[in-house]
């Protein structure tokens, strides 16, 4: 147990750091514009490169691993959405509760807390959910904002800002030239190689420390009914449901399976509320979410890493 406290209590203990700085420096979040642009599309995309360039192309062409993450994300998603809808919550706030629901911190969290836990061969199934968990959930949410009534740009004009989003998104691109590289065996210049190290190891304290922040300087919000009830479908029901689904779709290895469950039970990401402010839909609960499912999965993801490193949870269900 001392083992895995050292592994995830860094991780929060930089979260908190970023809280704490924030409350006790209240330097407006106009200030965190350059570092959320560094961690973005300097930081995290050279980490996503290096980790998919170092994996084998075979690895990375698991289609039923891709198929059993991405159909357990929708799940998660549309639990999460239809207990909104059935709250009596409009189209464009329930559609910000699923992201909620199915949305975990993949990109801050994600790829530092697996490779720390599980090691390099966690780093093709992180990347691999990272690229389609974004496709799927950054598909659906303007489709039903336009669906809703909140997103007025029209169909086709809304399907070009999808695609646009999608292809020109600094992680996807950066996930994509990985795998040119890899079925290339591309090998970077070694000063070059260097420098995208440097900015990888930047990439996951620059990440939880302007999460930590970021939190900080939002208002506490008000416990509504949506967010007790759409966190443990983040924290506990989604990892649940990407075990027994990929333990259907399976067998894989148990590093891809626990791979997968841990990246599951990450808490609901940063972007849930970057989104709801963008289209001014359940902004106080998308706030609650963030901040409620952070604190809630230091104990639920601690007890994940805990069961995984201890042997406890099995590779597969069946």
């Amino acid at each position: 147990m001392i083992e895995v406290l050292n592994l995830a209590l860094p991780y929060f203990g930089l979260i908190l750091l970023g809280y704490a700085c924030g409350r006790i420096k209240q330097i407006p979040d106009t200030g965190l514009a350059w570092m959320n642009f560094f961690i973005v599309y300097v930081a995290l995309p050279c980490l996503f490169y290096r980790i998919v360039a170092k994996t084998p192309l075979e690895q990375l062409a698991n289609v039923s691993f891709v198929l059993g993450t991405t159909l357990s994300t929708l799940i998660a998603f549309t639990l999460a959405l239809a207990i909104a809808l059935i709250g009596r919550r409009t189209m464009p706030q329930a559609t910000i509760a699923g992201l909620a629901g199915g949305y975990g911190n993949i990109g801050y969290m994600g790829p530092g807390l697996a490779l720390s836990t599980l090691g390099t061969e966690s780093a093709a199934p992180v990347a691999l959910i990272f690229c389609f968990d974004s496709i799927l959930l950054f598909s659906l949410v303007p489709l039903l904002m336009a669906i809703g009534g909140s997103d007025r740009r029209g169909f086709w004009r809304s399907a070009l800002h999808i695609i646009r989003s999608i292809v020109l998104h600094p992680f996807i691109i950066a996930t994509v030239l990985g795998v040119a590289s890899a079925a290339v065996h591309f090998e970077p210049p070694v000063a070059l190689d260097r420098l995208m190290q440097f900015l990888q190891n930047a990439s996951a304290p620059c990440a939880l420390f302007v999460l930590g922040v970021t939190v900080a300087l939002r208002p506490f919000p008000k416990l509504h009914w949506d967010v007790p009830a759409i966190v443990p479908i983040k924290l506990i029901l989604h990892p649940l449901i990407v075990f027994f689904v990929l333990g259907w779709f399976g067998p894989f290895s148990a590093s891809w399976t626990y791979a997968a469950v841990l990246m599951a039970a990450l808490p609901p990401a940063l972007n849930v509320f970057i989104l709801a402010r963008q289209y001014d839909v359940w902004v106080e609960e998308a706030s609650g979410s963030v901040l409620i499912g952070t604190l809630v999965s230091v104990v639920t993801l601690t007890g994940m890493m805990w069961m995984i490193k201890a042997g406890v949870l099995p590779a597969t269900p069946f």
